[in-house]
Parts: C-alpha cells; sequence; structure tokens
C-alpha cells in the first residue's frame, strides 16, 4: 500500500494506492473519488454502543467505510476532510498510542484501533470536548485539522491557546487557566489557555474555528 499526501498544507487530500488484497478504513464520507472496481463496505465504528459514542462524544461518524481491492490490479483511493487544512500521516506501529481531538481522524489501514477515553473538565474548557479519540494498535493513520499542522517537541510544560491542540501522547495533563490576570486576559483577547504539562511530541493547528468565527462576525 502506498500513501501519499497531496495539496497540503492549505487543501490536504490523500491518494491510497492499494495493492490486490488491501484493505483501508476511512472516516464516513471521506471518499473523494475511488477506481470502479474498488468494493467499498459501510461498517459500525467500533460496534453500536462505541459507534455512538464516538458519535456523539468524539466527533467522529457512527459508521465508518472500508474499502477492499479484490483484484488483481492495483486501484487508487483518493481521500479528503470537510474542510481546507493541513493532513499529516502517523505511524501508530512507533507511536504505540496517540490522543487526537475530536473530528481530527480520517483514515486509517485496517491494524489501527478507534477508542474513547474520557479528557475530563480541562480539556472542555479548553475546546477540545469532555472525551478524546484514542488511537492505538499498528499500521498509518492520517489526521486532519483547519489550518496549518505543526509538531511541537515539549519537555516540561507548554502554553497552547483554547482548541490548538490537535493530538498529544499519553502522561500529559491539560489544565486551563486565564492566559494573564483578570483584566489582561480579556483585554488582550486571550481569554483562557491550555497549560500542557508532561515529555513528548504533541500536534497544534495553526488555525481555529473559533478564531474563523469571530473574524467573520465582525463583518456581519
Amino acid at each position: 500500500m502506498n500513501i501519499s499526501i497531496q495539496g497540503a498544507p492549505a487543501f490536504g487530500f490523500l491518494h491510497v494506492d492499494l495493492e490486490p488484497g488491501e484493505r483501508f478504513m476511512t472516516e464516513s464520507d471521506a471518499m473523494a473519488s475511488m477506481s470502479a472496481e474498488l468494493d467499498m463496505t459501510a461498517k459500525l465504528n467500533g460496534g453500536l454502543i462505541k459507534g455512538l459514542m464516538k458519535k456523539f462524544l468524539g466527533g467522529e461518524s457512527l459508521f465508518i467505510n472500508e474499502f477492499a481491492n479484490n483484484t488483481q490490479s492495483t486501484l487508487r483511493l483518493t481521500v479528503t476532510q470537510p474542510f481546507p487544512g493541513d493532513i499529516m500521516l502517523l505511524d501508530m506501529s512507533e507511536l504505540g498510542t496517540l490522543y487526537v481531538q475530536p473530528g481530527a481522524y480520517i483514515c486509517s489501514e485496517p491494524g489501527v484501533k478507534l477508542g474513547m477515553k474520557w479528557a475530563g473538565l480541562h480539556s472542555w474548557l479548553g475546546g477540545e470536548g469532555l472525551f478524546r479519540l484514542e488511537l492505538s494498535g499498528t499500521g498509518k493513520v492520517a489526521i486532519g485539522a483547519y489550518g496549518g499542522l505543526v509538531e511541537k517537541e515539549v519537555s516540561g510544560e507548554l502554553i497552547v491557546d483554547t482548541d490548538h491542540l490537535v493530538a498529544y501522547p499519553p502522561g500529559f495533563t491539560i489544565k486551563t487557566q486565564l492566559s494573564g490576570n483578570l483584566i489582561s486576559s480579556f483585554t488582550s483577547g486571550e481569554g483562557i489557555v491550555m497549560r500542557l504539562k508532561g515529555n513528548g511530541k504533541v500536534i497544534l493547528q495553526t488555525r481555529s474555528f473559533g478564531g474563523l468565527t469571530k473574524w467573520i462576525n465582525r463583518f456581519l
């Protein structure tokens, strides 16, 4: 299987070339185009109960699509995300486990597992939701976000603006706080920020839908 990212960082999408006998999983409605010979099957995202949890608590679809190449030729699948932004391809065989924000998962090889974990009130206050999507298993997985994606090595603490944290490994703690004192926090426009504490590599997005909404509202 060959997976390549095209159109990044503004309008990222993926070409997935499936060899005979290979399968690939995508988020619902992520397929942009596919070879006519590919077989597509919709499946519950981890069963009914887990699928409902991922839909309503994790921002993912109730169903995921499985694409299978049952021919003797290499077939292409093109996968995209619903908003403009970057896409990053990760190898779970190397990472082990990764927590990602709701809606960041796009597609993966069959060996990647999707679970749900309680994230806590600090995550919710930081715009990341009460629950986080847990990626584990083996194989390649693609995540995406609005704006560009940036990897940041953290050793100690890092302050991140709300809605900008995309993914992080286990072992990190998240707390929300005012960006400064009570007056400067709100007059500066920063308000609440997230304090990450731990060691490892986190993934951030350079834009947020909250910031886009505020910018558009200025003209309405």
